[in-house]
């Protein structure tokens, strides 16, 4: 149903209400009146009145809609105060949170909480490439690479944001990000490929069943511990949050945004913690397995959300490191152990152990 006949329909309803009272004062008045009340019911039950009416209705919805979304963006406006400085680089500034958040929001709905909870572009089983022959599954093909090639979109956000503020605050906060992303990256992504080789799928399906026996923190344990610490380096949380230190860079390369687009990144950030909780838990916490009394999406979002809690807690206990002491921590710890944990998969596929 149209607007048009939405509102044909309000009309006729009305016309048959209104008729009653005419055509009962055409039989009750005598002669010429009763006649006229009579032709007056008659030409507003018309189709061609009704119509007419119709549109003069559906033209009245229009306009009341349209004044409403007036005032609705005029509160808006006054209420967050989308302002743009003076000085910035425009196009990356207003690209810079369109970015950030719908990158998140992309890497969040390639993780599935189930086998009938995923987001698909069909119904269609799609084959867990590139391993050739292997069993299919339904969602995104190769879902864990888009979703970590998603999740590593946002350093390049968060570089263009601090860059086109025109601040040195924002600069410098933008500089950090862009170096710690790159060191912590590297070990994160050789843990992926470690539960990889051992699932022998890039679907998170794959990745999932392959763990219906036995957790993969359990036998990569050392590559679990890199892979949160990488992640707590990737959303920024304390004590790795030197891109944001506010006291020393203000509000970091979120200094000069304010308003809407300041409260898209602050729940972006909040986001992402979720989404690595998600991904940890898809990766190394068995996905959705447990005891068949509770549904698949309610176990994996109870697990997401524990690691979550986990991450937080962190922010609220740890101080925060000097730049330099983040920088040796991904490239002279984490990346050898990082190392170490991809060659004890190696050993355990090799063994035939998964």
């Amino acid at each position: 149903m149209n607007l048009f006949e939405f509102s044909y329909g309000i009309i006729h309803w009305l016309v048959d209400l209104v008729n009653n009272l005419w055509y009962w004062l055409g039989d009750v008045l005598p002669w010429v009146f009763g006649d006229f009340f009579d032709a007056v019911g008659d030409f507003a039950a018309s189709h061609g009145h009704i119509a007419v009416m119709a549109m003069l209705v559906e033209a009245l919805i229009i306009i009341i809609i349209g004044l409403v979304n007036v005032l609705n963006f005029i509160w808006i406006d006054r209420k967050f105060m989308i302002i743009t400085p003076a000085k910035v680089d425009r196009m990356g500034f207003l690209l810079a949170p369109v970015i950030f958040v719908g990158s998140s929001i992309a890497a969040m709905c390639t993780i599935p909480m189930g086998f009938e909870f995923y987001v698909g572009t069909n119904d269609t089983p799609y084959s867990s490439y590139p391993l050739p022959g292997g069993p299919e599954y339904p969602g995104v093909p190769a879902s864990a690479l888009v979703a970590f090639a998603l999740f590593a979109i946002a350093p390049f956000a968060i570089l263009t944001a601090g860059w086109s503020s025109n601040n040195k605050y924002t600069l410098i906060g933008g500089l950090r990000s862009a170096a710690q992303m790159m060191s912590y990256e590297i070990p994160m992504l050789l843990c992926v490929a470690s539960v990889v080789l051992l699932a022998g799928s890039f679907s998170f399906f794959g990745i999932v069943e392959a763990q219906h026996d036995i957790w993969f923190a359990i036998p990569l344990f050392l590559g679990f511990i890199v892979f949160l610490t990488c992640l707590v380096a990737e959303v920024e949380i304390q004590p790795f949050d030197l891109p944001e230190a506010e006291a020393e860079l203000v509000e970091g390369w979120t200094t000069e945004y304010g308003g809407a687009r300041f409260g898209l990144f602050m729940m972006t950030g909040y986001l992402r913690g979720y989404i690595g909780g998600a991904l940890a838990v898809a990766m190394f916490l068995g996905g959705w397995h447990g005891p068949a009394i509770i549904p698949d999406p309610i176990w994996f979002l109870i697990k997401a959300y524990i690691v979550f809690v986990v991450i937080e807690w962190m922010r609220w206990s740890v101080p925060r490191v000097r730049v330099d002491q983040i920088l040796n921590i991904g490239w002279k710890r984490l990346l050898p152990l990082a190392m170490l944990n991809l060659l004890i998969a190696a050993i355990l596929r090799t063994l035939e152990v998964f």
